[in-house]
């Protein structure tokens, strides 16, 4: 089963993680690690953003439009693919029982308030809020390239292609592990720098065994994005394809075979 959607101003937040303070992942999943000041980090980000015109091909003219959030980690698979595994998917709640029911995501309802930024003064602040029972806000405008609480990974090209090309992803669904793979084809890339006012919602989503959320690594807006998404079955159903893959998407992180996450 294909879907198709555009993923509409898409704010990429990062952080590395110290990787003895996150809980352990569904196997075959592995954290991809980076050595960073004599320990080793796990990347994490939050994707905040509008899918726009949700469909399946066979069905053109039934679209559906709305935000979302996504808290994910940067893993590697049984195949030693990178690939994202989504930690957390909220979605306003008239969504939700469709994404559970027909997809089998773990979505959960949040209260979304996001900038439309098409039309937008390249010089102003922008900020995106969202809440279920606790609040992520953040507070972002265009800056050079940066990188803040973690190591490089190379050039910001590479940086943005390594975070937010990823074509494979994994979430848990009651009859476990799924995969979801997407052909993203995003239109650009603006380097901003990020403050987060309230980080209460990531560590309810994710908690690091008591440790405080670090400064942010970097962050960047995709202003739009073409998605493709194939639905597909549990990791090792799909491990005989062995369908070609590059780099990761906005879901997610995110080509092509389970994607449960309408993203």
């Amino acid at each position: 089963m294909l879907l198709r959607t555009v993923v509409r101003d898409c704010l990429y937040v990062n952080w590395a993680l110290n990787a003895d303070s996150l809980p352990p992942l569904p196997a075959p999943l592995r954290p991809e690690l980076h050595a960073w000041n004599g320990g080793e980090v796990v990347f994490a980000s939050a994707l905040l953003f509008r899918q726009d015109g949700l469909h399946l091909p066979a069905v053109p003219l039934v679209r559906l439009s709305y935000p979302q959030f996504h808290l994910r980690l940067y893993v590697l698979d049984e195949e030693g693919v990178p690939a994202v595994y989504f930690q957390s998917l909220l979605m306003p709640r008239w969504v939700v029982p469709s994404a559970r029911m027909l997809a089998e995501q773990p979505a959960r309802a949040g209260r979304f308030d996001y900038p439309r930024l098409t039309g937008a003064g390249a010089d102003e602040a922008w900020r995106w809020s969202v809440r279920r029972r606790c609040e992520l806000r953040v507070k972002a405008e265009p800056a050079s390239p940066t990188v803040g609480h973690g190591p490089s990974l190379g050039s910001w090209e590479r940086l943005t292609s390594l975070l937010g090309r990823r074509r494979r992803g994994y979430y848990v669904a009651p009859g476990g592990l799924r995969r979801v793979e997407a052909t993203l084809t995003p239109q650009g890339v603006w380097p901003l720098r990020a403050e987060v006012e309230e980080a209460a919602l990531l560590s309810s989503c994710l908690p690091l065994g008591g440790e405080p959320w670090p400064a942010t690594h970097s962050a960047w807006l995709c202003p739009e994005m073409a998605a493709v998404f194939e639905l597909g079955a549990a990791p090792r159903e799909l491990g005989a394809a062995r369908a070609p893959v590059a780099a990761d998407p906005a879901t997610f992180g995110c080509s092509r075979r389970d994607l449960r996450s309408a993203a």
